[in-house]
Parts: structure tokens; C-alpha cells; sequence
């Protein structure tokens, strides 16, 4: 129960800070530094930090085809969420930690959702021509969401401290690759991976939360042998 509180306490403080990364990054140091004169935040920092790093177009290849990982971990996931409903033919009598899952899930997409519908920013630079919304970084959104849910499903149901430990290191190699990928290939402003990694833990913390909650009260209704 404890740590299902400080789980929320941080998700909520996170969320709070993701918020005011966001009002910050439309007042402090606005200029029209993007292309076609579109106007960014903290736009000194991030015109620097975009001229140091160049734009790798490969890189950004990459790092867009391994975005699918985290997609079929999330419908990896569903799948096994699905199975548990025919074979158990209640969805109330499927695990709640899956179910939660799936809530998280829609959640995380309505945020990216949301933020395609009202850009913040956009790019440093045309993909084919045409300007996109690039705050926040929605695949550094995607892999921050889901990783760490690969992480926490393998520790709850698996026993075996081998396969713990490859899906730890593998969550851990994966996704700094991914970050620093996106971060160095030039089609995003820095404040813009910033603010994902920001959504991102405050997200999986109160989803963590939520299912420590649920175990606790689970817990508390099993009677005692």
C-alpha cells in the first residue's frame, strides 16, 4: 500500500512537472526559429543543440522501424489479455494488472492523440515536405510507455532470475538506444524528448500504482490460512 502511494505521489508530481514543461515551452524564449518561421520555446537552447547534433535521416529510419517493438509488445499483451477472456469467458476474471494495462494503453494513445491535434511546436525540419507536430516525441512517447510495462509484466510473472534479467537488460538497451537515437537524428527539438520522458514516467508510475493498489486489496479480501 505504501508503495502503491509513493507510486502516485511521484506519477502525479511527474505529470505536474510534464504540465509545466509545456506552459514553459510556449513563454520562455519563444522565437520563430523553426521552419517556415514556426515559433519555439527555449528556442536558444534548442537551435543550439540542434545545430551541435545535425540531422541523421538514417538514425531517424531506425529508430522509426523499431517503433514497431514496442507495438507488438503491446499486442503481445492484448493477446494474452484476450485468451485469458475466452478461456475464463468473464472479462471480470481476467488478471487486473492486464486490465489496467489495457486502460494505460488508451490512455497513452489519447495523449499522443491530443498533442497531433494541438501542436505545441514542430519539427526542426520538413519529413517529405511538410511540417509535423514534434512535441512531444511520439516515438520516444511510445517506447517510454511500453518498456517499462515489458519490464514489470516479466517481473510479476515470471520466476526464472535469467529471463528477469534479460527482459531488464534488454528494456534498459532498448530504449536508451531509442532516446539518444531520436534525441541526436535532428527531427526533434530536445525540449520535445524532454517532455516525453517527463509524460512518460508520470504515466507508468500511476499505472504502476494502480495495479499495487489492486494487489493490496486483493490481498486484504483472501482469507487467511
Amino acid at each position: 500500500m505504501k508503495n502503491g502511494k509513493r507510486n502516485l505521489l511521484t506519477g502525479l508530481g511527474l505529470l505536474g512537472v510534464f504540465l509545466l514543461w509545456t506552459i514553459l515551452i510556449k513563454c520562455v524564449d519563444v522565437q520563430a526559429a523553426g521552419p517556415n518561421g514556426t515559433k519555439i520555446g527555449f528556442a536558444s537552447f534548442n537551435v543550439w543543440f540542434h545545430q551541435l547534433t545535425g540531422v541523421h535521416m538514417t538514425i531517424y529510419t531506425i529508430t522509426d522501424w523499431l517503433g514497431l517493438v514496442p507495438i507488438f509488445i503491446c499486442l503481445y499483451f492484448g493477446g494474452v489479455g484476450f485468451a485469458q477472456l475466452i478461456r475464463r469467458r468473464s472479462l471480470l476474471r481476467v488478471d487486473p494488472d492486464l486490465l489496467l494495462l489495457g486502460v494505460y494503453y488508451v490512455l497513452v494513445i489519447f495523449c499522443y492523440l491530443i498533442f497531433e491535434m494541438i501542436p505545441i511546436n514542430y519539427r526542426p525540419i520538413l519529413i517529405d515536405g511538410r511540417m509535423e507536430a514534434s512535441y512531444p516525441s511520439s516515438t520516444t512517447l511510445l517506447v517510454l510507455s511500453v518498456m517499462p510495462t515489458l519490464k514489470f509484466q516479466v517481473d510479476r510473472r515470471s520466476g526464472n532470475p535469467l529471463v528477469r534479467k534479460a527482459a531488464a537488460l534488454f528494456v534498459i538497451v532498448f530504449s536508451a538506444f531509442m532516446v539518444i537515437g531520436r534525441l541526436i537524428s535532428g527531427v526533434h527539438w530536445a525540449t520535445d524528448i524532454v517532455a516525453s520522458i517527463l509524460l512518460c514516467a508520470g504515466l507508468f508510475l500511476l499505472y504502476r500504482s494502480a495495479v499495487l493498489f489492486t494487489d493490496s486489496k486483493k490481498a486484504k479480501q483472501c482469507p487467511k490460512e
